[in-house]
């Protein structure tokens, strides 16, 4: 009963603001990073279904991957705590996460011989924005993706 009551209001705040939130938490374990990724296209399926909002196929599939790479991240750096925050306009996807690590991430620099630790390239090359912020305990990283895209691939839905 009470999603019921959570998804009702969900639905006045989207009609009202025109966004539409979502939020989860997880003790992150490698196998919390499925769950990050099936979060992220249950709120943007619910987006559709429930709000109307147009979101292509290749956004769907860019939120995931974004999704994933943060989360592997805090498994690997910061293991334990983590929220993850979803919010659309209706043009963009913003993908916010907290962890409770200390330490910011940084790209390393671009070597084709290196195996592995490329997830922060691919999140820096495929997100219109990226910020890293410190909190008090820990850090929120912001990154926000394009619903919708130029490049002739019809929408998901």
């Amino acid at each position: 009963m009470e999603q019921l009551t959570m998804a009702k209001q969900e639905r006045q705040e989207a009609a009202v603001t025109g966004t539409v939130r979502g939020s989860t938490g997880y003790d992150m374990a490698s196998g919390e990073i499925a769950h990050a990724r099936a979060f992220v296209r249950t709120f943007l399926d619910n987006a559709h279904s429930q709000h109307g909002l147009s979101v292509s196929a290749r956004a769907v599939e860019i939120a995931q991957l974004v999704v994933s790479e943060l989360a592997t991240n805090v498994c690997k750096y910061a293991p334990g705590p983590c929220l993850l925050d979803l919010e659309t306009d209706g043009a963009l996807l913003d993908i916010v996460m907290w962890d409770s690590g200390p330490v910011l991430p940084a790209a390393s620099p671009a070597d084709p011989t290196r195996i592995g630790r490329h997830g922060l390239e691919l999140v820096l090359m495929v997100c219109q924005s990226f910020a890293v912020h410190r909190e008090p305990v820990g850090k929120r990283i912001r990154v926000q993706i394009p619903l919708h895209d130029n490049t002739g691939i019809p929408s998901a839905w």
